[in-house]
Order: C-alpha cells, then sequence, then structure tokens
C-alpha cells in the first residue's frame, strides 16, 4: 500500500471515538519504530520544537530519490506532481479556497519577507514583542535598512498579550503579524477574530504566524479571514525542515499583487524561457513562486500531513488537552508549579524557572527531552508518550528541581 492507504488502514483500527493510549500503542506507535528506538534513552517531550518522523518518511524520500536515480532530468514530472499534492493536502487541512492559496517556502520567515516585498512603498507594520526570534529579527532588519516601520506591542504585565492592545494601535498600518500561539508561552490569542475584523475595518492586512497551531488547534483561514498566514511541518506535521508554506488569501492572487522575492517558477510559461519586460506572472498562486526548489520535501512531509488528515485535528486536541492535563497535574503533586495545561493555550505546558535553559540541560543529561525559552521549561506531549512516561517524567524533573534549590 502507498503511504495514505497504509496509514488509513492504521487510523481505521482505532474507531471513530476519542483516542486512547491503548488504540495508539497497538495500532500508531508501530508506524514509529524507527524513531522510537529512542524510548531506551529518553522520554522525549520536545515534540513542540521538531516532531518525530514517521517510519514511512524514508521510503517517502526514497521515492523521490528513485525518481532522480530512474528518470533524471524527466523526475520533474513526478516532483511537480508531489508539490501539488502537498500544496492540496495542506490546503484541505488548512480550509482555504483552492491549493495555489499556499505557495512552497523553505521557512516561515521566507514567507513574511514575500509579503513584506510586495509592498510598492515602505509599509507600516504592527507586531508583538512575543513573535518568534526569526519572524522578529527580520522585521528588525526591515526597519534598520529602511524596508519597514514596525511597532510592537508588549505583553502586559499578566505575561500575556492583549488583543485591544492590538485593535487600540491599528490606525495606519498596512499589516499586522502576529501569532495565533505564541511559541514561548503557549498563549492562544483568542480574540483573534475580533483582531482580525478591527484590522480589515481599517484596511490593515493580517499576516497570521500559526506554527504552534498548524495541526494543534482546527484551523478554517477562509473563516478566519486572514489575508496571510505562514507556518511549516517542522512541528506538529512531523516533516521535518524546509517544508513551509505561506498562504495568500485567493482576494490577493491577483496579478498586480506580487512581490519581489520571485524567479523564474513564477513565470508565465517558464519552459518557454521567453523574457518580456514587464515580466508576466502565471497565474494565481503560482506567480509567488520563486526559483528552483528542492522537490524532496515535499516527499519527506507526505507520512506526516497524511497521518493529521487521518486522525483529524480535533481528536488530537482532545488528547492533547489530556496529556497535558495529566503532566500538569504530576508536577503539581510532587510540588512543581507549571501552566499551560488548559484550552487556553496550544500543545505544550511550561514550567517557570530563573535558569531554564540550564534545567532543561540537565533533563536532558537525566533522559527527558524537553526545551526552554525565556518563559521557562517547554514540555509538549504527544500521541506516542504514555502515561507511564509522563509520570516518569514529572518525576525526574521534581528531584532536577529540588536538587537546584538545595545546591
Amino acid at each position: 500500500m502507498d503511504t495514505r492507504s497504509s496509514l488509513l488502514a492504521a487510523v481505521a483500527q482505532l474507531g471513530d471515538g476519542p483516542l486512547t493510549e491503548a488504540g495508539l500503542v497497538q495500532h500508531i506507535a508501530p508506524l514509529f519504530s524507527k524513531v522510537l528506538d529512542r524510548d531506551r534513552r529518553e522520554i522525549y517531550l520536545a515534540n513542540h520544537s521538531l516532531g518525530r518522523p514517521l517510519d514511512a518518511l524514508a521510503d517517502d524520500v526514497a521515492e523521490g530519490l528513485n525518481a532522480w536515480y530512474e528518470e533524471v532530468d524527466a523526475a520533474w514530472g513526478p516532483w511537480w506532481e508531489a508539490m501539488q499534492a502537498w500544496r492540496t493536502g495542506t490546503a484541505s487541512l488548512l480550509n482555504a479556497a483552492r491549493p495555489d492559496c499556499i505557495i512552497p517556502k523553505t521557512s516561515a520567515g521566507q514567507g513574511l519577507r514575500a509579503v513584506l516585498n510586495s509592498y510598492a512603498a515602505v509599509p507600516m507594520v504592527l507586531t508583538t514583542d512575543a513573535e518568534f526570534d526569526s519572524i522578529d529579527h527580520i522585521l528588525k532588519q526591515y526597519v534598520a535598512k529602511g524596508r519597514a516601520n514596525v511597532e510592537w506591542v508588549a505583553a502586559r504585565s499578566d505575561g500575556l498579550i492583549h488583543a485591544d492592545d492590538l485593535i487600540d494601535r491599528l490606525t495606519g498600518k498596512d499589516l499586522l503579524v502576529v501569532s495565533h500561539v505564541f511559541f514561548a508561552s503557549g498563549q492562544i490569542l483568542e480574540a483573534l477574530p475580533a483582531v482580525i475584523a478591527a484590522a480589515h475595518a481599517l484596511g490593515v492586512r493580517v499576516l497570521l504566524d500559526v506554527y504552534h497551531s498548524y495541526g494543534v488547534l482546527p484551523l478554517d483561514l477562509a473563516a478566519l479571514g486572514v489575508d496571510y498566514a505562514i507556518a511549516g511541518s517542522y512541528k506538529y506535521l512531523r516533516g521535518g525542515p524546509g517544508v513551509c508554506w505561506l498562504y495568500v488569501a485567493p482576494q490577493l492572487l491577483e496579478p498586480q499583487h506580487t512581490t519581489l522575492d520571485t524567479g523564474w517558477f513564477a513565470k508565465r510559461d517558464p519552459f518557454t524561457y521567453q523574457r518580456p519586460v514587464p515580466p508576466q506572472f502565471a497565474s494565481g498562486g503560482d506567480a509567488w513562486l520563486e526559483s528552483t526548489f528542492n522537490p524532496m520535501g515535499f516527499y519527506q512531509a507526505r507520512s506526516g500531513l497524511a497521518l493529521l488528515g487521518a486522525l483529524g485535528v480535533e481528536r488530537l486536541r482532545m488528547y492533547s488537552l489530556l496529556q497535558k492535563q495529566q503532566l500538569a497535574e504530576s508536577l503539581a503533586d510532587l510540588g512543581v508549579a507549571s501552566f499551560g495545561a488548559s484550552m487556553h493555550y496550544g500543545a505544550f505546558i511550561t514550567i517557570p524557572h530563573a535558569a531554564p535553559m540550564v534545567l532543561a540541560e540537565q533533563l536532558k543529561q537525566a533522559g527527558i527531552n524537553g526545551d526552554a525559552r525565556a518563559a521557562g521549561l517547554r514540555l509538549c506531549p504527544d500521541l506516542l508518550n504514555t502515561e507511564a512516561q509522563l509520570q516518569q517524567a514529572a518525576n525526574v524533573i521534581a528531584q532536577a528541581m529540588r536538587a537546584t534549590v538545595n545546591g
């Protein structure tokens, strides 16, 4: 069977009800045998960072490579089909109006740059100080080079970004760049529809970073009405690095709306090698393509995309909430405070700590793999983690934190 058929067969064995540990261990864990060999050495709770790959990923990438070996330059036929299948699957998960709304990018930051470079004049941008480092860094460089004017909204004393603070500062802006789930704290921007409506009422476009909600929360980009969105497969889609996308709303896929971030794949009829002046662009979202891309990424991302589509984001979200609550309660029973277990946060919980990176390294040496950001130690269970693992992780974390205090 092909990747999707084999995954569908495994998922079908789970039935239609809520996910259970017993069902996942029996039917889904065998699809991850290669990476689960590591469970003898560590408990992996960095699923919010680099998602664990399915066994099928290796076969999928081999398929793309074999096309190269066997067909040489004719491999561009199946490679192009793989890209279009990936765009179709991604658009389906996001309820994008059509597949060409999904523009392949190697990073979410590349998508941001393409949007910034679509403005004829220097754009006035509103954002927050809670955006991921790459997004923050790009915006600051655009300011330094005089290519954007940016205003940053800070979190309040409660550590949260408040929608009212964004809405109050939209006047005079061209673009709002904001996360759906903030990477450091896991906070969901729950008043997002109101923010988008307020922005559009003032003629402000919205670029939504959904990297920490894609695969975690049900997403309907058409219903939200965002103008742009960025994310990728590195985390919850289990597709690894280099397989990202920019979403452009259908109303912005017009011939006059193009970007400086372009290349020959964005040309009308690129294989005729015509060079009209001014340049002529492909129709729809293909006008936002760039130069020759790495086709292996679309094979790399195939299995994770198929699994997510088969399981359903809603079921995964409910199981994630149960796991987060279990881990948070186990930690609390051992005297360790955390936040992020509720439905108001994404897929990970956070343990506040004065030196979270030091703690993360200590835990890694003890066999617990999480990571750290300014808000604290981040821990993200996923469908491969068992209840016993979460309890063991809580025990090790509590012991490490007691040792730090006593030391």
